[in-house]
């Protein structure tokens, strides 16, 4: 026969139940029936002889090979039953007919389908009761090998029928195990495309948000000055494709941690941290916001993360004051170790005047709790006391692990 042969004939057989139950019924009554022909009693108690089973053992094996049909639903049920008719059997057979092949068929079925101490109690039940009725009732002596056979049989049954299902359950608990850590992988996996995701948003914001509003300004004053000021429309023109290569730059330097290995190698540059911090204040400046900047961190040397962190909250802070505090509006920046942290603090003295912003409209500030927290450090924002606006974050020299960000009464303005 052939493989794929035996796959379909297998497949019915697992589809169908039912069927294989009653075709093993079938072939347990055939061995019954073929048993009861042959007697182990010769004349000198070693030769086997033929014999004639009597009709009523013929009735009680049909019907103890009938009742193992429905085994699968109720198990105990059946075993009850053929339970019975071999007990029937061991008082009025004479010799006895191999009935109790039935009754050891639905005992092991009720091991395999229940738990051990239910097997431990219904198997010696069983065990004791058929070796019991057998070793007394009938007219052979009782130490007969019919009557230790059926104790060894029924014992075998039990055992073989914990010993499948508890192979049956381990191998589902190790399928069970496979599934829950596939799981687990997948959403791991998730949860750090997630934050990666999230990383390279807040990169792209703050990228963006930066360049296109010293763009804008910029554009906005070549515009004004370009009929009667040639020369400052020129300088503004120059300002605004010096801020745009510099967005360019750093939104290749982004796209490019998207690249997969394969991909050609993308132009990146390192990123930007507090050192190039007199570079951004110019950027500012050059758009004609007044920024001054104060440093007493005594040549802290930080770590990539808290660097990019602190460069970023500052980038941010000065961009919404470019935007939101007035053109006449001044800027301080301070950047001061203080122990284990390193402290940050943008001020501004603008009235908010120019553009007001869109209740919850932005993502700037977000961006900043977001990268603050991350570093297991605090971020205060809010209007000062006379008009302005102040940003101060505290970040730890050596970053720790993720933390969820401060909550903070606050409205961004980005």
């Amino acid at each position: 026969m052939s493989t794929p042969t035996v796959e379909r004939a297998r497949h019915w057989l697992t589809s169908h139940p039912l069927a294989l139950d009653a075709a093993l019924a079938a072939g347990v009554l055939v061995c019954m029936v073929a048993g009861s022909f042959v007697d182990p009693r010769g004349e000198d108690g070693v030769t086997w002889g033929l014999r004639t089973p009597d009709p009523f053992s013929l009735v009680l094996m049909a019907f103890g090979a009938a009742a193992l049909v429905p085994r699968r639903r109720v198990p105990k049920t059946v075993l009850a039953l053929t339970g019975t008719v071999s007990l029937v059997e061991s008082v009025t057979g004479d010799p006895r007919a191999p009935v109790a092949m039935s009754a050891v068929i639905a005992l092991y079925t009720v091991a395999a389908s229940t738990d051990r101490p239910t097997t431990w109690r219904i198997g010696l039940l069983t065990m004791t009761v058929l070796t019991g009725a057998a070793m007394l009732a009938g007219p052979l002596p009782w130490y007969a090998q019919e009557n230790l056979a059926i104790f060894a049989w029924t014992g075998m049954a039990a055992a073989g029928g914990d010993a499948v299902r508890s192979r049956r359950d381990f191998v589902q608990a190790i399928r069970e195990r496979a599934e829950k850590a596939e799981r687990t992988r997948e959403e791991e996996a998730r949860r750090r495309v997630a934050e990666e995701r999230l990383r390279i948003a807040r990169d792209l914001h703050d990228v963006v948000a930066h360049h296109i509003a010293l763009v804008n300004v910029q554009a906005g004053v070549a515009a004004h000055v370009m009929d009667r000021r040639p020369d400052q429309a020129k300088e503004a023109l120059a300002h605004v494709r010096e801020a745009s290569r510099s967005a360019l730059n750093e939104l290749r330097a982004t796209v490019g941690l998207l690249r997969q290995s394969g991909d050609p190698e993308a132009p990146t540059e390192p990123a930007p941290g507090l050192a190039r911090l007199d570079e951004l204040a110019g950027t500012f400046r050059s758009a004609g916001l007044r920024v001054e900047v104060a440093r007493a961190d005594h040549g802290t040397e930080l770590p990539a993360a808290v660097d990019l962190a602190a460069y970023r909250v500052i980038q941010e802070a000065l961009t919404n004051v470019r935007k939101h505090a007035g053109p006449d509006a001044k800027a301080e920046v301070s950047v001061v170790r203080v122990g284990p942290n390193v402290e940050i603090t943008v001020l501004d003295d603008g009235t908010g005047e120019a553009e007001l912003p869109t209740a919850g409209g932005g993502h700037g500030l977000l961006g900043m709790r977001e990268r603050v927290g991350a570093l297991r450090g605090t971020l205060t924002t809010g209007p000062r006391y006379g008009g302005g606006f102040r940003v101060h974050a505290i970040l730890p020299v050596k970053a720790g692990p993720r933390a969820t960000a401060p909550t903070a009464t606050e409205k961004d303005p980005v």
